[in-house]
């Protein structure tokens, strides 16, 4: 790869070149949106960044932001980068005691807080002696307020300049093993990664001057960071817009009518099972296969998410079962998968309209190298590779191989065009009392495709079959007080369990399924801040259960 300009020196050109470009639309309630242009977005980045530099904090000092996805989140991360700071963001439902450790462990010298549901919960675990400064759309509170800042100071002037190897930001992962880990990244690698980034989006898009998305997954996510966040700085030609709430989230889509849209596999699946509970898949199917009728049901089912505009659609940040992006696409939707980590600057593998598969991730992105360890582990070398884990060097030197290849923990095969695709993750395998290992996420995905689960996990350590563990449709859940819909239910179950053994290996063959009593959730701690299960989390909450299962008659009960 041609070494790219630096991130800022893009956005410092877009400033000049297309001052009156409309970068970002922000919702702020009632159906009213407030437009920032590039020379808006910059003169107010400019005036915190010389604020922040008024407060004489040390070169490199961790600014950190606690906030949903916002333009001030956008132009606080410039106003930081100017400065000669850097960022550390926070998921904006992480609990207090998370965010507490990540402000203490990354010494943070100031936060920015902002659009937020559970701050109440939240603001005890901010230390009283931390610097904040509360965005527009902020819970209320007593900090210095941004709009009062940005009136008061002057902006920075000229040209600013950070090094190739300045500290950009530290991104912290969202926990799923456990206590979350520093990632360091500077500007030459993440300005490295996203020149990737915005060349496969242009050669997927075209080089378009109305290239549309909504921002809506955690900017604290790399998923977004990059290939939203990041990218969009880089461009120079995207318009974001934000989404106002859960409640508003396809209003939000309508508004924006996004030309690109990301998302992940959990959300993917929702909206599917959005579609199923107002048109069941059989009849759905029967349509879809009629000329001409099919036709405009595809365009209406895509306009009803919002999705009519999109020219390419994709999913990250977890394994997507293959028949769901099948689904997607007999609806005219380009869903395409990538696979990434947040030690590359999720610049590692992306699939094209030419190469691509349901169940495989993509081909190594420009610059990437990767290859397969003699365990079957994937490695990979990126443009966008982590300095390392901040405060932790012997993580460092577990994490790389001794030339350089980042051990990702997954498990995979790779095919002599380079697509590649994900088997399992090395830590997940888990040995049965026969002495075989099985591999969860391929057996989860099978599992996931049907219109009555919405998640999974499939598990038994040491136990003599595997068994899996499902929560239900966010539709069925209610009706599970019917005698007659909770058989039917569990007649179904039984069935997918027939099936799904039929396709498996003796050995990974599910002894039982198990209903969950309870849905997972952010909130209830069994997912991530980005939606991913904390397998670990569940695992300890059922086990003194799971002997009692195991001893029962049958093959579907509940927890």
């Amino acid at each position: 790869m041609t070494k790219p300009a630096l991130i800022l020196e893009n956005v410092l050109a877009h400033e000049k070149n297309r001052p009156d470009f409309v970068y970002m639309t922000q919702p702020i309630g009632n159906g009213q949106v407030i437009d920032y242009t590039w020379r808006e977005t910059l003169k107010q980045a400019r005036s915190m960044a010389a604020y922040i530099q008024s407060q004489n904090l040390a070169p490199g000092a961790r600014v950190a932001i606690l906030s949903k996805n916002c333009a001030h989140f956008i132009m606080a991360e410039l106003a930081i980068w100017m400065s000669g700071c850097t960022t550390v963001a926070i998921f904006p439902t992480e609990s207090g005691e998370t965010i507490r450790y990540v402000l203490d462990h990354s010494e943070a010298s100031l936060l920015f807080v902002g659009k937020l549901d559970t701050w109440p919960n939240q603001a005890p675990f901010v230390p009283a002696s931390l610097p904040c400064i509360a965005f527009p759309l902020a819970p209320t509170n007593e900090f210095a307020k941004w709009d009062d800042i940005v009136k008061q100071t002057p902006p920075l002037a000229g040209d600013v300049q950070r090094g190739a190897s300045d500290l950009a930001m530290i991104m912290y992962t969202s926990g799923s093993t456990g206590q979350p880990k520093g990632v360091m990244h500077n500007f030459e690698r993440i300005s490295a990664a996203t020149d990737g980034i915005v060349k496969t989006l242009i050669e997927t898009l075209g080089d378009r001057d109305d290239n549309r998305i909504l921002s809506y997954l955690p900017l604290a996510h790399v998923f977004e960071r990059a290939w939203v966040g990041a990218s969009s700085l880089v461009h120079g030609k995207t318009h974001v817009y934000f989404a106002e709430s859960l409640d508003t989230f396809i209003q939000d889509l309508n508004r924006a009518k996004p030309t690109m849209f990301i998302s992940v596999p959990r959300l993917w699946l929702k909206f599917q099972q959005g579609v199923f509970s107002k048109m069941p898949p059989a009849k759905l199917n029967l349509l879809l296969s009629i000329p001409i009728l099919g036709g405009i049901v595809r365009k209406k089912i895509l306009k009803g998410l919002g999705l009519d505009q999109v020219i390419v659609a994709g999913s990250g940040s977890a394994p997507i079962p293959a028949e769901l992006i099948t689904w997607y696409r007999k609806l005219g939707l380009n869903l395409l998968e990538g696979y990434a980590m947040t030690e590359d600057f999720a610049y590692s593998h992306n699939s094209t309209n030419d190469i691509n598969a349901p169940g495989c991730v993509g081909v190594p992105l420009e610059g990437v190298h990767a290859r397969i360890s003699p365990e079957g582990e994937i490695l990979v070398k990126s443009p966008g590779q982590m300095v390392g884990y901040y405060k932790r060097p012997d993580l460092d030197a577990e994490a790389f191989t001794s030339d350089g290849f980042f051990k990702t923990g997954d498990q995979g095969t790779q095919r002599a065009d380079g697509l590649l695709k994900i088997t399992g993750r090395v830590k997940e395998l888990f040995k049965t009392s026969k002495g075989k290992y099985v591999a969860p996420a391929p057996i989860e995905n099978k599992l996931n495709v049907h219109p009555m689960i919405e998640m999974s996990i499939v598990s038994g350590v040491a136990q003599p079959a595997a068994y899996a563990m499902v929560v239900l449709a966010e539709d069925i859940r209610p009706k599970m007080k019917e005698p007659e819909v909770r058989a039917q239910v569990e007649q179904q179950l039984s069935e997918l369990l027939v099936k799904v053994n039929a396709e498996l290996a003796e050995y990974e063959r599910l002894q039982m399924l198990v209903i969950a009593s309870e849905a997972w959730s952010i909130e209830n701690g069994y997912l991530t801040p980005t939606m991913k299960i904390k397998r670990s989390r569940i695992e300890s909450a059922v086990e003194s259960q799971v002997p009692g299962w195991y001893a029962k008659s049958g093959s579907v009960f509940w927890a």
